[in-house]
């Protein structure tokens, strides 16, 4: 990249975690009605997608939210960006709450927080050319940069790694990583403070993603631009963030620097999430140093989620306590300061194998015990 290209307003920002916090959230519920009946549709339950959680991003910081599918990370990701509407909580940016703001007195800081959307594929215009997609932001705005929309949609295809002389191809004369860069060239039009990136590499073909995601930290740290990095890729989010909230079920259940949460986790449900991720290893000694644990059943429907803590119905260490009180999210004894934890009986710090795998799902279970006749063979 170079260093002419690089906004002079975002060297300023600088990229430190210090100081007033660029984004903070607080409370941030989303619930969605479910209706039926018949003839009269009422609202008989709710969806609890996000369910209370607080979170914060410092300026020009890397901050990674992750978890399985379907635990509200992109649900999040919208309300943030005020894409969607929260049903309770706080959002407050730059010191400003913009919960319940409306479309005139968000308008000024749209341009300020951008999002990168997962699908490449639909999230541009087929109908428009890429020059259009990219000034369309500066247009909306009605920005007029120095030299002009077009010099400056060149300078971006430049910025992001492809051909300025494209500006009049189309998208799909592009592959998929070549259009998650569009995207990224169409979020940074507007010199934003802060991008939500929603599983911003997860559709694209795996020789690609590490392209995408070292053309995102290298935008990430020449501009001062602080992310808020969503995905269920744990490679890819250690890789990118500085710090990692776990989310499930609605809920963050654990928050903490990058290393303190890879290395030292105390929440079972971290320690489960780490332990099945792959890894490559040459001997079959350096693949026994790791824990495996694989648990049963599916996450639990987020309409009617358990009492207490969100995870007891698939974990090996709840107890009756864990059923009747909600865990609440603080530092627990022996944590890194920040390295908050949602657990009446965390684990211990350290990802080493145990005597024995857990193995909670008795089909699996079944599957690995040697039957009574096993040894009388032969």
């Amino acid at each position: 990249m170079k260093e002419d290209l690089v906004l002079p307003a975002q060297r300023e920002q600088g990229a430190g975690a210090d100081g007033e916090p660029l984004l903070q959230v607080s409370g941030l519920t989303k619930h969605f009605p479910v209706k039926g009946g018949f003839p009269i549709r009422r609202t008989v339950g709710q969806v609890q997608a996000v369910d209370g959680i607080d979170l914060t991003v410092h300026t020009g910081e890397s901050f990674g939210l992750v978890g399985e599918s379907g635990c509200g990370k992109s649900t999040t990701g919208r309300l943030i960006t005020r894409l969607m509407e929260p049903t309770a909580g706080t959002i407050t940016y730059r010191g400003r709450d913009i919960s319940h703001a409306s479309r005139k007195q968000l308008a000024p800081i749209r341009s300020e927080i951008q999002m990168i959307f997962q699908d490449p594929y639909s999230s541009l215009n087929p109908r428009q050319t890429v020059g259009k997609i990219i000034s369309g932001p500066m247009e909306i705005n009605d920005i007029n940069p120095a030299g002009g929309r077009e010099k400056r949609v060149r300078e971006l295809l430049e910025i992001v790694g492809l051909n300025p002389e494209h500006f009049n191809r189309f998208p799909h004369e592009f592959s998929g990583g070549q259009r998650q860069r569009i995207g990224v060239a169409r979020a940074l039009a507007l010199e934003p403070k802060l991008i939500v990136a929603d599983e911003p590499v997860s559709a694209l073909d795996v020789s690609i993603q590490a392209q995408v995601v070292n053309l995102l930290q290298k935008v990430q740290n020449d501009l001062g631009i602080a992310f808020l990095f969503i995905a269920h890729d744990l490679a890819v989010v250690r890789h990118f963030s500085q710090r990692v909230a776990v989310m499930y079920l609605g809920k963050i259940i654990e928050v903490g620097d990058r290393d303190s949460i890879y290395t030292r986790p105390r929440h079972p449900y971290t320690h489960a999430l780490l332990s099945a991720v792959p890894e490559v290893s040459l001997t079959d000694e350096a693949s026994g140093g790791r824990e495996r644990i694989r648990l049963a059943g599916d996450v639990p429907s987020p309409i009617s989620p358990p009492s207490g803590c969100r995870f007891r119905t698939r974990c090996w260490k709840a107890q009756d306590k864990c059923a009747t009180e909600e865990p609440p999210l603080v530092r627990i004894s022996g944590n890194h300061e920040g390295h908050l934890t949602a657990c009446h009986f965390p684990e211990e710090p350290t990802i080493e194998a145990r005597e024995e795998d857990i193995v909670l799902d008795p089909a699996l279970a079944a599957l690995e015990e040697p039957g009574p006749d096993a040894g009388a063979q032969g």
